[in-house]
């Protein structure tokens, strides 16, 4: 994670190395009951066979989900797929677990940009003045709430300072 407003922010929503065991203990049960099951001479062929097809689509799974990015830099603020210009960017707000469940749930509103993960409890939410975006705020899951807020709250102010003045009629 980097956190100087101007080499900027980053940080990857990596699962847990819990959910690597769980998924791991989840098909060496397949295994089992697959060598228990099957009857025959191919049976622990089939059981290998299986299990490690199991194994391959569980990692690929978890490397994907796993791989959403948070990045703060070039007067751009990324959060999973989603991009836009820290021009667009309004307040920014640092949630704890509680806040983050209300925001998320009761008081949502449908129209926003989420990128949660359930292994994450804390969040930002981050205002979007872009009057061509429908999505009125993102709720974005961090690690580090407070540093990716500062982070952002001061690449914004970094990209309104260097803003060229309009001239006024």
């Amino acid at each position: 994670m980097n956190t100087t407003a101007s080499a900027g922010y980053h940080e990857r929503l990596r699962v847990p190395l819990r959910w690597w065991a769980q998924g791991t203990m989840l098909i060496a049960t397949l295994w089992l009951t697959l060598i228990v099951a099957l009857i025959g001479s191919s049976a622990a062929w089939v059981a290998w066979g299986a299990t490690a097809a199991a194994m391959i689509l569980l990692a690929a799974f978890l490397r994907i989900y796993g791989d959403a990015k948070i990045v703060v830099r070039d007067g751009w603020f990324r959060a999973g797929r989603a991009s836009i210009e820290l021009r667009h960017v309004g307040t920014v707000e640092a949630l704890d677990a509680e806040q983050t469940r209300l925001v998320s749930g009761r008081d949502a509103d449908v129209r926003a940009y989420l990128l949660l993960r359930p292994y994450l409890k804390k969040s930002v939410r981050v205002q979007i003045t872009d009057p061509a975006d429908p999505a009125p705020y993102w709720l974005v899951s961090s690690r580090h709430p407070q540093a990716l807020a500062d982070a952002l709250s001061a690449a914004v102010r970094d990209t309104a300072g260097r803003r060229p003045e309009q001239p006024t009629s």
